[in-house]
């Protein structure tokens, strides 16, 4: 603790430099308890073997608000960004010297007097940024922001000088305008590996402005003849193509470049030693469960690339022929910083991989790339974990440290250094990458992207059926670049099957309507036997455009392509049967309703996760943040079959082919399908399904289907299961003291009703029994108000880390390829461990190989997750303790009424 006579010098000194324009804040001594506090939270993190991890600053400790962004400026030193405030500059501790902090200055770049509105609170000259890149002798930050008394810049890149010499940066340069901000706005600034030009990445919040050429042709649509439902909670409603972008300016920001598009939220990027662009796309966590979930992914951003994010149930698949798949799917999470690690002085291995950041779950992965044809195959590990760790934003050094900073909204930040001190060899790796023929000739296509070209459609055509998907994609892109009038003939006359399927693609995209009934005839009398399973999803795929380009077809072309398509349903395969039942039904094709309902019954097609196989399971996410770890708890003990589901939201646009028999079996499924448990946005995306539906029954039929369907079942908005009781709130964050206050003030002549009920809502009869009824994973509750105080139940469930038994913990099994499972041990044989993830369904086991498994230890984590009782008011909260205190017992003293006789 600092005495009255050291703060009084220090506040005099702070003073001083204040006035002459630096502000330096630290700089100096560290105290034995910040020693402590650094120790305790390199603890928490889990390191690969042979790196060590240091805590080396807290600008939350230090008023610094919650940094989000870093860069390396030509000095060695550090720049960073408060999400919501000003820039910093460090000069780092030099590695090993024993120097426990940084020194700090708070950047005053143009500062600005109070303002009027807030006399009191000093004008921010420049900060806000989601992302800073120092090159050019320029500091180039993109300042994520709505214009406010307090920062008077608005959301765009911006460019930063010092024209005086002076070591401080005094000229300000907008230079370009965006119209976004928040967390889908404007993000990340990353140099380009020939450190000729800059390139720029923005969620799909920030509009695209008007770009000076384009690598992906600005002809985006939606095109998905699946119904259009919109996010019932109005989530990206107004959001369309193409999404998130990425773009390639010059230093000056004069000449704007359009690369790839068609990402939700990729908020950092970076370029491999190849030179080839990784991102990290965003989940839409509310969609988990339905059929267009796609997860957190690695991407490889080639020219001209779509990677398909289209709003809400529109969201393309990633088997669509015209759009990209991605490099590795990762799970779920909230994507934040991407660097490669290029001059880290780690082992090979480490210098060539990506780092992709999870902010949620507090997971570093290392990316590992293997080329394979003209992209890459990968794999990942946990480099760091820990919780919580909020990872914001990370970067090599000049020193060949890794710096990570955490935060973000607001939350507690901190700076932390990670060098590598095992045994194998650090030397930097210098070959040239070895790339691939396929790689080759990508890039050779591409180079006809963004203009007209002679020799393009000589160069690129025979390409249009080549074997490697991202060969392919380029060739038809290097197309769509070129007049059509020089390629529409050749197209329509295409022989074979693949290269006319991707050139009636690139057709669609820019061709007239008049050519529809020639393009479907091509399409129509291709011989789908002799092509394998994708390519017969991209034929499919071709026909689906032509229909969202140009219109559904009528009289003979119609009647063509259902004679074609309806025989060839149901097919072998879930890909193909969405691709044909989307198909059908918009034909309003004989039989289609009855062959989908059939599917429909079977559900059979589904496999794996929703979204695909990823690197981390949805399971192993539980335990790592309780925040979102319980609303994955409850999704996976319910997750619903997603080909049914898509089979059903399909079903709501059929018009015609209906019978009294398949109306029932239809309409029954939706009460079904409501006692599922998906993301926040799956029980309204269903109700949107059922009442599109309902619009296609006669008038004297709806009450009858409304009731069938699960009306009864839903809250008046339809996002929602309507439940007995459901907890009035509002939501406050309990804290021990203010709880044990409460609850000490009296538990006279408590409800046992809405106790009870109370019980239920919050989950404890899920995990607990008491009287005999309830869950059998954690302890017996029957007996607790015998053995324990209110302050003793209260800190249990406040903060259940705090003590946990053995008989209830779970454990931390790592893995040979560097990642963790966490879980109860449930058994074991021989050879494998069987692992309860999932407190809300323990019967569901994972199986673990012995032999995979490097170490296992408890988890200083419960799989008791905190704040289940934040959505109670005070006298929600008595109740409750009143029901845990009385074991369920209603004749309990806690329930005896008042003198008086009033009750509560």
């Amino acid at each position: 603790m600092l005495t009255s006579v050291t703060a009084a010098k220090l506040g005099i000194a702070l003073s001083v430099i204040v006035l002459v324009g630096t502000s330096w804040i630290s700089g100096r001594q560290v105290l034995s308890g910040e020693r402590i506090a650094d120790s305790t939270k390199v603890a928490k993190l889990k390191v690969l073997p042979g790196f060590k991890a240091e805590h080396l600053y807290s600008p939350s400790n230090n008023n610094q608000g919650s940094w989000v962004a870093m860069t390396f400026d030509d000095k060695g030193r550090m720049i960073t960004s408060d999400q919501y405030g000003s820039l910093y500059r460090l000069e780092l501790p030099v590695v090993g010297s024993g120097v426990q902090s940084p020194r700090v200055e708070k950047l005053k770049i143009s500062m600005s007097p109070p303002s009027a509105a807030n006399p009191t609170k000093p004008r921010v000259g420049m900060g806000y940024a989601q992302g800073l890149l120092w090159a050019f002798n320029s500091l180039y930050v993109m300042v994520n922001h709505r214009i406010d008394s307090t920062f008077t810049k608005g959301s765009g890149l911006y460019r930063l000088q010092d024209t005086d010499g002076d070591d401080q940066l005094d000229k300000i340069t907008l230079l370009k305008e965006l119209n976004g901000e928040g967390e889908h706005g404007p993000h990340s600034v990353v140099l380009s590996p020939d450190k000729q030009s800059i390139y720029v990445m923005c969620g799909n919040f920030t509009d695209l402005p008007k770009m000076d050429a384009y690598r992906l042709p600005p002809v985006w649509k939606e095109d998905n003849l699946f119904p259009a439902i919109k996010d019932p909670r109005g989530h990206a409603i107004d959001r369309m193509a193409p999404g998130g972008w990425i773009a390639k300016i010059d230093p000056e920001g004069k000449n704007w470049e359009l690369v790839g598009g068609g990402f939700r939220n990729t908020f950092d990027f970076a370029f491999n030693d190849a030179g080839d662009i990784f991102g990290y796309d965003s989940d839409m966590e509310w969609d988990f469960g339905l059929p267009w979930y796609k997860p957190t992914r690695i991407c490889h951003i080639t020219s001209g690339a779509d990677f398909g994010w289209r709003t809400s149930a529109t969201n393309w698949s990633p088997s669509f022929a015209d759009c990209l798949p991605a490099t590795l799917n990762m799970g779920q999470g909230s994507p934040t910083g991407v660097f490669a690690g290029h001059g880290a002085r780690f082992p090979q291995k480490f210098q060539k991989a990506i780092y992709a950041f999870d902010w949620s779950f507090g997971i570093m992965y290392a990316v590992h790339l293997q080329p394979q044809g003209a992209s890459y195959k990968a794999t990942a590990q946990e480099f760091i974990s820990g919780s919580p760790l909020p990872l914001t934003d990370g970067v090599v050094g000049p020193d060949g440290a890794m710096y990570f900073l955490t935060g973000g909204r607001r939350l507690e930040s901190d700076l932390y250094r990670v060098t590598y001190a095992g045994a194998e060899a650090t030397t930097p790796d210098t070959k040239a990458p070895v790339l691939t023929a396929e790689h080759q000739l990508r890039t050779r296509l591409e180079q006809y992207h963004g203009a007209p070209k002679a020799g393009a459609i000589s160069a690129a055509w025979p390409y249009l059926n080549h074997p490697d998907r991202f060969v392919r994609y380029a060739a038809r892109v290097a197309v769509e670049h070129q007049p059509v009038a020089e390629w529409q003939e050749k197209a329509l006359t295409e022989t074979d099957p693949q290269r006319l399927t991707y050139a009636l693609i690139a057709l669609a995209h820019h061709g007239e309507a008049t050519l529809k009934s020639r393009m479907l005839a091509s399409l129509l009398n291709v011989k789908l036997n002799a092509l394998t399973e994708q390519q017969q999803a991209d034929v499919l795929r071709a026909i689906e455009l032509v229909f969202t380009r140009m219109g559904l077809p009528e009289g003979a072309d119609r009647a063509k392509a259902i004679a074609v398509l309806s025989p060839r349903y149901p097919a072998g395969s879930a890909m193909l049967n969405r691709a044909y039942s989307k198909l059908l039904i918009s034909l309003e094709a004989p039989g289609a309703v009855d062959k989908t309902l059939k599917m429909l019954a079977l559900n059979n097609e589904d496999n794996g996760p929703v979204g695909g196989e990823t690197v981390t399971a949805s399971s192993d996410l539980i335990l790592r943040n309780p925040q979102y770890g319980l609303d994955i708890a409850k999704m996976l003990a319910k997750v619903p079959p997603a080909q049914q589901t898509y089979y059903a939201t399909m079903l709501s646009s059929a018009k015609t082919g209906w019978t009294p028999q398949l109306r029932n079996q239809y309409f029954a499924w939706f009460a079904k399908a409501f006692g599922y448990q998906g993301g926040n946005s799956y029980v309204g995306y269903v109700d949107k399904a059922r009442k599109l539906a309902l619009a296609n029954v006669p008038k004297e039929q709806f009450e009858q289907y409304n009731k069938l369907s699960g009306a009864d079942l839903l809250t008046k908005s339809g996002n929602d299961i309507a439940t007995d009781y459901s907890p009035k709130g509002p939501y406050r964050n309990w804290k021990l003291e203010n709880a044990v206050a409460v609850v000490d003030s009296g538990l006279i002549a408590r409800n046992f009703e809405t106790g009870k009920k109370l019980y239920s809502a919050v989950l404890c009869s899920r995990c607990h029994s008491m009287g005999g009824q309830g869950g059998d994973i954690g302890p017996d509750l029957t007996q607790l108000g015998t053995r324990f105080s209110n302050k003793d139940m209260l800190e249990a469930i406040i903060s259940p880390d705090k003590t946990i038994s053995d008989q209830y913990a779970s454990s931390i099994f790592t893995l040979k390829n560097g990642q963790s499972v966490l879980g109860r041990l449930i058994n074991e044989d021989k050879a494998n461990y069987f692992i309860s993830q999932n407190p809300f369904a323990s019967d569901q086991l994972r199986k673990v190989a012995k032999k995979d498994v490097v170490s296992r230890k408890y988890s200083p984590s419960s799989i008791m997750l905190p704040g289940l009782i934040n959505s109670l008011n005070a006298e929600e909260l008595k109740d409750l303790v009143a029901y845990l205190k009385s074991g369920g017992n209603q004749a309990n003293e806690v329930y005896k009424p008042t003198d008086s006789g009033k009750g509560k």
